[in-house]
Order: C-alpha cells, then sequence, then structure tokens
C-alpha cells in the first residue's frame, strides 16, 4: 500500500471503537503514511489509547503530521502519556501534532509535555482549561536543549502574569521556538506591565553580558500579527533583531544594553586578555551598520540607532 494521506476528519461516529478496526489498517499502511487526520472523530482516552498502539506497532511509519483537534481529552491523561511515550522514540519524526480544542487541562499536558518537544510544530489552541501549572510543565519541556519545537499554538488560552512568567522561563534557555502564537488581538489577554517585563527579561536578561548572551535570540514572532499596539517598543525591536539578524542578535544585544562594558573579571589574565577582546569587537563591527524595520514606516533604522544606551 503507498497511500500517503489519511483523513477521516468529521467522522462523528468513528469514535472509541471505530479506533480499533482504524488500527489494524494503519499496521498494514507501511512506511507510506505521512498525515493521519482523525480530528472531530469523537475519540477519547480509549480511543487515543488504540491509535497510539497502533502507531508504536508500525516500526516502520514515517509520519509527519498527526491530525487531532476537536476531540475529547479532558478524562484522557493515560492516553496523553502513551502519546508522549511514542513521540520520545528515537525513530519518531514528527512535524506537526494538532491538539487545538481537546478539552485538554493541566493533568493532561502534565502527561503529554516530555514528548512535545520533540514536533517542530505543536498546536495547543482553544483548551481553555489550561492554566499557568500546565504551562509550568510545558515551559519545562522546551526548556531542554533536546527541544525541537519551532512553533507552539497557544491561542485561546487565558494568558496573565503567571502564563507569561512561566513561559518566559522556557523561552530564556530555547533555541528552536520561533514563533509564539498567543491570543488573538485583545481577546483573553490580561498580561500586565510585570508580565511584559518578564519577557523582555528572556529576550534579553541585562543583569550581566554573560546573561545577555545566553538570553533568546530565536523567537521572532509571538503573535502571528501586527501587535504593535499591545507588546513594549524593547521586545518588538528585540523580536526583530531575532528574526532579520539571529547571527548578530547576542553582540548587538549587548552593545544595546551595556554601554560601559565590565573589563574587570578579565584583568587577572593580564595582557592576554586583550586579543580575545580586539577579536570579539571585530566580530561585533557588523553590529553598528545593521538595519531593522521601522515601526511607523517602511523605512528602516540602524539597530544600534534603536538603543539610548548605545
Amino acid at each position: 500500500c503507498k497511500l500517503k494521506q489519511l483523513c477521516l476528519k468529521g467522522n462523528n461516529y468513528i469514535g472509541n471503537e471505530g479506533m480499533d478496526v482504524l488500527s489494524n489498517g494503519l499496521r498494514g499502511i507501511g512506511s507510506s503514511l505521512k498525515v493521519l487526520h482523525l480530528s472531530d472523530s469523537s475519540i477519547g482516552n480509549e480511543g487515543l489509547l488504540t491509535v497510539v498502539q497502533a502507531l508504536q506497532n508500525c516500526t516502520s511509519l514515517d509520519l509527519e503530521t498527526l491530525q487531532l483537534s476537536h476531540n475529547n481529552f479532558s478524562p484522557a491523561a493515560a492516553g496523553l502519556g502513551c502519546l508522549s511515550d511514542w513521540l520520545r522514540r528515537n525513530e519518531v519524526n514528527l512535524h506537526e501534532l494538532k491538539l487545538s480544542y481537546c478539552r485538554i487541562n493541566d493533568e493532561g499536558l502534565h502527561e503529554l509535555f516530555q514528548g512535545v518537544a520533540n514536533c517542530e510544530e505543536l498546536d495547543l489552541e482553544g483548551n481553555e482549561s489550561i492554566t499557568a501549572t500546565g504551562l509550568s510543565y510545558l515551559s519545562s519541556s522546551i526548556r531542554s536543549d533536546s527541544c525541537r519545537l519551532e512553533a507552539l499554538d497557544l491561542r485561546g488560552i487565558p494568558v496573565g502574569d503567571n502564563e507569561m512568567e512561566v513561559l518566559a522561563l522556557g523561552l530564556a534557555g530555547n533555541k528552536s521556538v520561533r514563533s509564539l502564537y498567543l491570543v488573538d488581538l485583545g481577546d483573553d489577554i490580561s498580561v500586565t506591565s510585570a508580565g511584559w517585563v518578564a519577557f523582555s527579561t528572556a529576550l534579553c536578561d541585562t543583569s550581566s553580558v554573560n546573561s545577555t548572551y545566553l538570553s533568546n535570540h530565536t523567537i521572532c514572532d509571538i503573535w502571528g500579527e501586527d501587535d504593535g499596539e499591545i507588546i513594549s517598543r524593547d521586545i518588538s525591536r528585540f523580536l526583530l533583531l531575532n528574526g532579520e539578524h539571529p547571527q548578530y542578535a547576542a553582540r548587538c544585544k549587548i552593545l544595546m544594553k551595556h554601554r560601559h562594558l565590565d573589563m574587570t573579571p578579565l584583568f587577572h589574565w593580564g595582557l592576554k586578555f586583550l586579543p580575545l577582546a580586539v577579536a570579539w569587537f571585530e566580530r561585533a563591527k557588523p553590529c553598528t551598520s545593521l538595519t531593522i524595520e521601522d515601526y511607523d514606516s517602511s523605512l528602516r533604522r540602524r539597530v544600534l540607532e534603536e538603543s539610548d544606551e548605545a
């Protein structure tokens, strides 16, 4: 069989019983299947367990997209845990995992979080029962050095300061996530300055030069649309810098936020540190001419002109 895409979305009568029949069919498809679309098929915990167990038995399967949106996984902690175990297998290379509007709660996310970092795109839109507790599990997963996530969709999940702060903790150490989709403009957003400060710190921690260097220089989109009226000028600048000049983002942020670099820790090396310092500034020289988009026009401005410190 050379079937590449199996789409059964919207079949509300399939249910858990239908998954038993489907699981037998999956074993005969082989490695050709790339997309499995089971959204809105009345799947619960038992059905999810059956599907995942079938995927586990298909050792030659090279699935790229698993679409499970609009099913009821609120009581499916066991099924989500089984899904997480499958995702952590070395031979699994899933690109997209879609779990939007599945009524996943904090308990379900706790079972799921260890495996989702092995996907490139994770869609959790509309799972409005998830709180800061659930997001803290997800945050620890994306903080992992092995995280592969590039796009994370959390639209429809109410976001306040606590939620933003736990997400910022994960993003601070992440080197893969480029897009974080939160809420649509003005909907379910109650982030105050405290939450935005935490997010800004994840993008550029100014507590020390080393902390700035270790900040997030990867994420470049946190909404998916034009949100200049909500996010601060600093955050907008850091996102543009990460997106347009990722190879220079760390050095530019250091020059922007540390006007007087403290060389004291290097003094114990004597003159040995001078070639290293000169070489660093040589590599940072392009920062003086780099440009990013202006906020209020189609013009471009120099990156370092965007900073009072610089």
